[in-house]
């Protein structure tokens, strides 16, 4: 009898990532790869504009615009772009974008263009701005570059937002809308409660920033390790 031929073993193939959706690509950014409190990145204007939360607010909004067109515009030009000029052809698209939506806010938001000053033209530089494009844009179709940049950009926003809230409310006992912003109004949330006596000054001082976001940082590090203890 002769020996039954043996079939051949087909080995297992891994496999590929499943891409995330286009969800996954909006979301990710608000939170799980958050600029400033997760990745702990691009806090110059965290440290230097969020002493009111309307200018945190008028900064984060420049940075979501930024963010969104930028990468829009390195995932429209991937594929023609050598990768020996790609760098200073990214710089060149931020600061254009730059540019023009700084005079934008001169022309129409003078109180914000002030408060904020030269950090309106250091979104140029803008370690998160830059690395979506290199990292993330400039490898990926447009939709997603677009919901990326809008997700990142959001994420950075609420960032500043928190930083800001906690440092104006804190440090003068309450909120002030419309006057940086132009709103067409001007309101002064929680004014009536009385909470200026027990405020700490200082949280609106220079200093006050890395009180802030050294307190909202060590907050997030000890919910995340006790969430990990439980798991």
């Amino acid at each position: 009898m002769t020996e039954a031929k043996k079939a051949p073993i087909k080995k297992a193939v891994p496999a590929a990532d499943k891409e995330p959706s286009l969800w996954e690509v909006f979301t990710k950014g608000i939170w799980k790869e958050n600029g400033i409190f997760v990745m702990v990145l691009g806090l110059c204007p965290a440290l230097a504009v969020t002493s009111s939360f309307e200018g945190a607010l008028g900064m984060g909004i420049l940075v979501i615009l930024v963010l969104t067109m930028t990468n829009t515009s390195v995932s429209l030009i991937r594929k023609i772009v050598p990768d020996t000029v790609r760098i200073p052809i990214y710089v060149i698209i931020i600061a254009t974008e730059v540019t023009i939506l700084k005079m934008l806010v001169d022309a129409f938001a003078p109180a914000l263009a002030t408060e904020l000053g030269v950090f309106i033209a250091l979104i140029t530089v803008n370690c998160v701005v830059f690395g979506r494009a290199e990292s993330f844009a400039s490898k990926n179709s447009v939709p997603r570059a677009f919901l990326d940049g809008i997700g990142v950009g959001m994420g950075f926003a609420i960032s500043l937002m928190m930083i800001g809230f906690f440092r104006e409310f804190l440090g003068t006992g309450a909120i002030v809308l419309g006057k940086t912003l132009p709103l067409g109004f001007e309101y002064t949330v929680f004014e009536g409660l009385g909470l200026g006596k027990y405020a700490f000054a200082v949280l609106v001082q220079p200093p006050g920033a890395f009180i802030a976001i050294g307190l909202i940082l060590a907050t997030i590090t000890a919910s995340r390790q006790a969430k990990g203890v439980k798991k």
